[in-house]
């Protein structure tokens, strides 16, 4: 028989605690009357952790590629469940208590989440910058981004339906596997609920495979990266804000402030702010569509409504616009130039002429470099 639930272990060298935890995990089948299997996805262990795995009846699957979420990968995709509750083999969780998990699967929920804070983590269990610093933040970061209710995206205690996690298609290979899950699961539309869960100091007498930097900074990249909205869009629309109203106020006349005057000088630096901000959003558009094409973040109608009113020939008449008229503007601080035979400009009225000229230039040629390179992008979803 198919059986209903497989609880899935990455394993690298955890022969200290990896018996209590598939005993545990299969008294939980004998005792509520599930039809479960245990897989070890082992990821190249060299204390003889697979014969511990085999001598207890658990399915061994050899995983070549390292890393936390190529071994998970492997594990998962050998799963026979309809049900798959990943945990960690260090006896950190109690596999002997999944039963939450497996009810809310049978509810119809895709992705189950632990939550150590609202079950209990005893003492020793996890270090301080983890508990008050690099979770809370991190969880925080991926709630405001991402729009999943969930309070403690890292606990590796979790439980999904196989074929949600198909609907995944998880890629990363390493710690940021589980941010990606419920990133992916969020983006996807998929139920997601969690469960209280308790976490208890790992019975191992070696250090943990985590390390706290720079597996802290994979998470919060990963987050950044899958989140381009944050990472450019939000940032642009800042930055061409006060750019532009602070330019637009400098080109009229200067302005004091505390006997503070700022001019041209000023007007400069409020240029190059509203040109850093229009990179961003052409980084945003650029890697929206980058990320969509190649199957990293789904299609939504706001994305096909920018191809519908981006097009190449809407960006060259608009690039090509913005070049005109800062020749335009060129010619006329040329002009003016002249009428002084062309000597030492100390007037300040014609750098307030100059700087926007040389604003409207850059504008335009990035327009019409933008307008090309998105075209060639979007060659493959116009096909």
């Amino acid at each position: 028989m198919t059986p209903e639930l497989t609880v899935v272990m990455p394993c690298l060298n955890e022969a200290e605690t990896l018996a209590i935890c598939i005993k545990k995990a299969q008294a939980f089948f004998d005792r509520e009357g599930v039809n479960g299997e245990v897989v070890i996805a082992d990821n190249g262990s060299s204390d003889g952790s697979q014969q511990i795995a085999n001598s207890l009846g658990a399915r061994v699957v050899a995983v070549p590629l390292k890393g936390y979420g190529n071994a998970l990968k492997g594990g998962i995709t050998a799963a026979k469940g309809t049900y798959v509750i990943m945990g960690d083999a260090d006896d950190s969780y109690d596999f002997n208590t999944l039963m939450p998990y497996l009810e809310k699967l049978r509810e119809g929920y895709d992705l189950v989440m632990g939550n150590r804070f609202k079950g209990g983590i005893k003492k020793g269990a996890m270090p301080f910058l983890h508990k008050y610093l690099g979770n809370p933040v991190l969880s925080f970061i991926g709630r405001l981004f991402f729009k999943a209710n969930i309070g403690d995206f890292h606990c590796g205690l979790r439980g999904f339906s196989k074929s949600a996690f198909k609907q995944m298609e998880l890629k990363t290979s390493g710690m940021e596997f589980a941010s990606e899950m419920i990133v992916k699961a969020s983006l996807k539309n998929l139920k997601i609920t969690e469960v209280p869960t308790v976490l208890s100091p790992d019975g191992r007498s070696r250090p943990p495979h985590l390390n706290t930097w720079p597996d802290g900074w994979r998470h919060l990249r990963f987050l950044l990266l899958y989140s381009p909205q944050w990472l450019f869009l939000i940032p642009s629309i800042l930055f061409m804000g006060i750019g532009f109203v602070t330019s637009v106020v400098l080109v009229i006349q200067p302005i004091t402030i505390g006997g503070v005057t700022f001019d041209v000088h000023t007007l400069l630096f409020s240029s190059g702010l509203f040109l850093i901000g229009f990179q961003l959003l052409l980084f945003y558009g650029l890697t929206k569509v980058y990320t969509v094409e190649n199957g990293l973040l789904p299609k939504s109608k706001k994305y096909d409504h920018l191809f519908e009113n981006i097009t190449l020939e809407r960006g060259l008449l608009l690039g090509s616009s913005f070049i005109l008229l800062a020749i335009a503007l060129s010619i006329y601080a040329y002009w003016s130039w002249q009428t002084i035979n062309f000597g030492d400009i100390t007037n300040s009225n014609t750098l307030r002429v100059v700087i926007p000229a040389v604003m409207l230039l850059l504008l335009g040629v990035q327009i019409n470099l933008f307008s090309l390179f998105f075209s060639i992008l979007g060659l493959k979803k116009q096909g």
